[in-house]
C-alpha cells in the first residue's frame, strides 16, 4: 500500500507548476486532493488531469471567506484533512521607490495573509500526526534586485511556520516550510520574461547556480511529497532551501 493511501491533502496554487506536479505525485501515492486557486478554468483543467481523487474550488486566496469555503468542502467530503501544503503566492519585481500601496498590499494579501488563515481554518480539521508545508524562497534570506516585498511576505511565513511548529505540538502535527530557487514554470512568463527572451534568462540564471540550471516542477515537488508524508516523520520547524545551490553564491 502506498504511504500516502487514503490520505486527505489540500493544496493552494495546486493548478499549475509545483502545486500540481506536488498534486499529481500525491494523487499517485493514493491520497485524496483539493486543489485551490483563482482561475476557475485552471482549476477544471487541473481536476480533469488529476482524475477522480481530486476535487477543486476556485477562490480568491487573499479573502478568509475562501478559506472557510475550503474547510466547509473538506468536511462535507472527507471529514477531515491530513495534509495542507500552501503554495500560492505572486510575486511583483520592483525597486522599493516604484512599489505602490497597492502591489504591496496584494503581495502581502497573497503571500502572508493567505497562508496565515489558511492555516487557522483548516487547522481545526488537520488529523493528529498531520502536516503542513508553507512555501517561502529563497528571497527571504538571499537579497534579489527588486524583491524587497517579496522576501518581506516570504521572511513572515517562516516565522508562522515556527510558532506552528510549537504550537501544534500536543497534536503531532508538524509545520514545514520550503524554499525553492529559480523554477521552470508559468511564473516566469508572469515575471515578464518572454518566450523569446527566455534562452537568454535561462543563460543567466545558469551561470549564478552552481548545478547549471534551472529547477524543474518534478524535482520541488518530490521535496514537497517526502516533506508532507511520512518519510519526514521526525523533521519538523524547517526550512529546506530547494534551489540548486543559488543561496550560497
Amino acid at each position: 500500500m502506498n504511504s500516502l493511501a487514503n490520505k486527505v491533502a489540500v493544496i493552494t496554487g495546486g493548478n499549475s507548476g509545483i502545486g500540481l506536479a506536488t498534486a499529481k505525485l500525491l494523487v499517485e501515492d493514493g491520497a485524496r486532493v483539493v486543489v485551490v486557486g483563482r482561475r476557475a478554468d485552471a482549476i477544471d483543467a487541473a481536476v480533469a488531469e488529476l482524475g477522480e481523487r481530486a476535487l477543486g474550488l476556485t477562490g480568491n486566496l487573499a479573502d478568509s471567506k475562501t478559506h472557510d469555503e475550503v474547510a466547509a468542502l473538506v468536511a462535507r467530503h472527507f471529514g477531515g484533512v491530513d495534509l495542507y501544503f500552501a503554495n500560492a503566492g505572486v510575486n511583483t519585481i520592483e525597486a522599493s521607490s516604484e512599489v505602490s500601496a497597492d502591489s504591496y498590499d496584494l503581495q502581502f494579501a497573497t503571500n502572508t495573509r493567505a497562508i496565515f488563515f489558511g492555516v487557522q481554518k483548516i487547522a481545526p480539521l488537520m488529523r493528529e500526526r498531520g502536516s503542513i508545508l508553507l512555501t517561502s524562497s529563497i528571497a527571504s534570506s538571499k537579497v534579489l534586485d527588486g524583491h524587497a516585498v517579496y522576501s518581506g511576505t516570504k521572511a513572515a511565513i517562516e516565522a508562522f511556520a515556527r510558532s506552528w511548529a510549537l504550537e501544534f505540538r500536543a497534536r503531532g502535527i508538524r509545520v514545514n516550510v520550503m524554499s525553492p530557487g529559480p523554477v521552470d514554470t508559468p511564473i516566469l512568463s508572469k515575471l515578464g520574461v518572454s518566450n523569446d527572451d527566455r534562452p537568454a534568462f535561462e543563460a543567466v540564471m545558469a551561470g549564478r547556480i552552481p548545478l547549471g540550471r534551472l529547477g524543474r516542477p518534478d524535482e520541488v515537488a518530490r521535496t514537497a511529497r517526502f516533506l508532507l508524508g511520512d518519510e519526514s516523520s521526525f523533521i519538523n520547524g524547517v526550512n529546506l532551501s530547494v534551489d540548486g545551490g543559488i543561496s550560497l553564491t
